[in-house]
């Protein structure tokens, strides 16, 4: 490598549970080569995301930013925001980001800037026709419609309308096109074509260090994962069939909680198997950069954007209205190749840290904007650290492309070793407290050994958060985000007249 710079590839991956990694104690073998490599890594205990779902973790992971630190109407990176990507190629590395086809990863968010080559895959084609399966019932405006909603309406006037909705939904799946294999169903490109591209880059910059950023999409929803990783994982074969019915099954919204538990092992074992293929391309990637002897040189970091919830508190997927541990707390190993197996403490790093740390173990200055501070000292001394994670979102924004959904309440968590306070900041709100040494499944808020000096705590730690990041608002980068996102709304409204 030039001046002798090491060079550092960052991993995301959308919607991984640290709970559900090997080196984190999953008993299930997900990620059998990440589980090697973490025995020559940092492997942090406790971190924590800043935001969930991605648009509201990604501004921490790239930018040490938190998320609503612009304003709860800004989403994403604003246009000239310091990142990860921006110091390192202005510091001569090249700069390389593949992002395996989510929207909120895009130009339109300023995910492209520091990136001398950024592909988000958004042309990928998930084959929609075979797809195109829902149990929702049909509209009312052919002949079909109309009887079908008159049958509806029959349902439920005597009180059978679950019945309706299960008949219903067994006649969508009856109907449904045939479909040959599991990898036509994917909405999303799997790993494996993420990892055919960045060798490509990787072989394109020469001597030149360089940064590499993939976000990888295998476990998110809905749930298919490459038939060789189930297989891996299982011992059997995945039938597409089985694996669409479950994924349209978990997906349905006339059910509650005790009507989707049954299937619920079986929907774990797709997402775990979405895990075990991403264990294997960066295992395939790792191998590609001991070929060109580049990994020597490099910092290879892994993390997620967020977890995934599986009726732990009665729901599904990520939706921003649970600061839940399964959906707060990601994985993340830092392997640096004169730092192995040093043990790190149990205190929660916020992901807000992440790129400080991450630009002082390569010996570049961080920018003054950066909001988290370093903690590489107290990774390689092993000292713990006192201050505690801050979470936030807007409560049940599911569409940020929305932006009167952008403008609800804000969901606040505040998150030390022992205790996590949860707030809806609104009027009449109230907050909970959790001790997850005494109750980690977090039913219980409240309760316990939680006095008030732990509630006081925790409650200055979230004034002080919402005094240091609205006071100090930087408006001209909020003026910039939401120019932006003016031009968008003005290009989507020309697209649809």
């Amino acid at each position: 490598m030039s001046e002798g710079k090491r060079s550092l590839v960052l991993v995301t991956v959308d919607c991984l549970r640290a709970d559900h990694c090997g080196f984190y104690g999953y008993p299930r073998s997900t990620t059998p080569s990440l589980d090697s490599l973490a025995t020559e890594s940092l492997v942090v205990p406790q971190a924590i995301v800043a935001g969930a779902p991605t648009y509201y973790s990604f501004p921490a992971i790239l930018a040490s930013r938190m998320p609503l630190a612009l304003g709860r109407d800004v989403v994403g990176l604003a246009p000239g925001e310091s990142t990860l990507a921006t110091v390192l190629r202005e510091s001569g590395y090249a700069t390389g980001a593949f992002s395996a086809a989510n929207p909120y990863i895009s130009p339109r968010f300023g995910y492209e800037q520091g990136f001398e080559v950024f592909r988000d895959f958004l042309d990928f084609d998930p084959k929609p026709a075979q797809n195109a399966v829902s149990a929702e019932p049909a509209p009312g405006d052919s002949a079909r419609g109309r009887l079908n909603e008159s049958i509806r309406s029959f349902a439920g006037a005597l009180r059978l309308s679950g019945l309706y909705n299960e008949l219903y939904f067994q006649y969508c799946m009856k109907i449904a096109p045939a479909v040959d294999s599991v990898d036509a169903l994917r909405r999303y490109p799997a790993a494996d074509i993420l990892v055919d591209h960045a060798q490509s880059w990787l072989a394109s910059v020469g001597q030149r260090p360089f940064f590499l950023w993939l976000h990888l999409m295998d476990p998110h929803s809905p749930y298919y994962p490459p038939p060789a990783a189930f297989r891996e994982l299982t011992g059997r074969d995945i039938e597409p069939g089985r694996a669409r019915y479950l994924n349209e099954y978990w997906n349905r919204s006339d059910l509650t909680a005790s009507g989707l538990r049954g299937k619920r092992d079986e929907v774990v074992g797709l997402y775990d198997a979405g895990i075990r293929n991403v264990d294997r391309q960066i295992a395939r990637l790792v191998d590609s950069l001991k070929q060109t002897h580049s990994w020597d040189d490099c910092v290879f970091v892994l993390t997620a954007d967020h977890g995934e919830e599986f009726l732990e508190h009665g729901g599904r997927y990520h939706p921003p209205v649970h600061l839940s541990e399964e959906i707060v707390r990601v994985p993340l190993l830092i392997r640096i190749p004169e730092a192995r197996g040093k043990k790190v403490p149990a205190s929660p790093m916020s992901h807000l840290h992440l790129a400080p740390t991450l630009l002082e173990i390569m010996g570049v200055q961080a920018p003054s904007a950066f909001q988290g501070r370093s903690l590489w000292p107290n990774l390689q001394q092993g000292i713990a650290w006192s201050d505690p994670a801050i979470i936030e979102c807007i409560y049940d924004c599911k569409n940020p492309f929305q932006t009167e959904s952008r403008r609800a309440s804000r969901l606040l968590g505040v998150r030390d070793a022992r205790f996590k306070l949860v707030m809806r900041i609104e009027s009449g709100s109230t907050e909970d407290v959790y001790d997850l040494e005494a109750d980690p499944p977090e039913m219980l808020p409240n309760v316990g050994e939680i006095g008030s000096e732990t509630r006081k705590r925790l409650l200055q730690a979230a004034r002080e958060h919402m005094q240091e990041t609205v006071s100090p608002r930087d408006a001209v980068m909020r003026l910039r985000a939401r120019l932006r996102d003016l031009r968008s709304e003005i290009v989507d409204v020309r697209m649809s007249v």
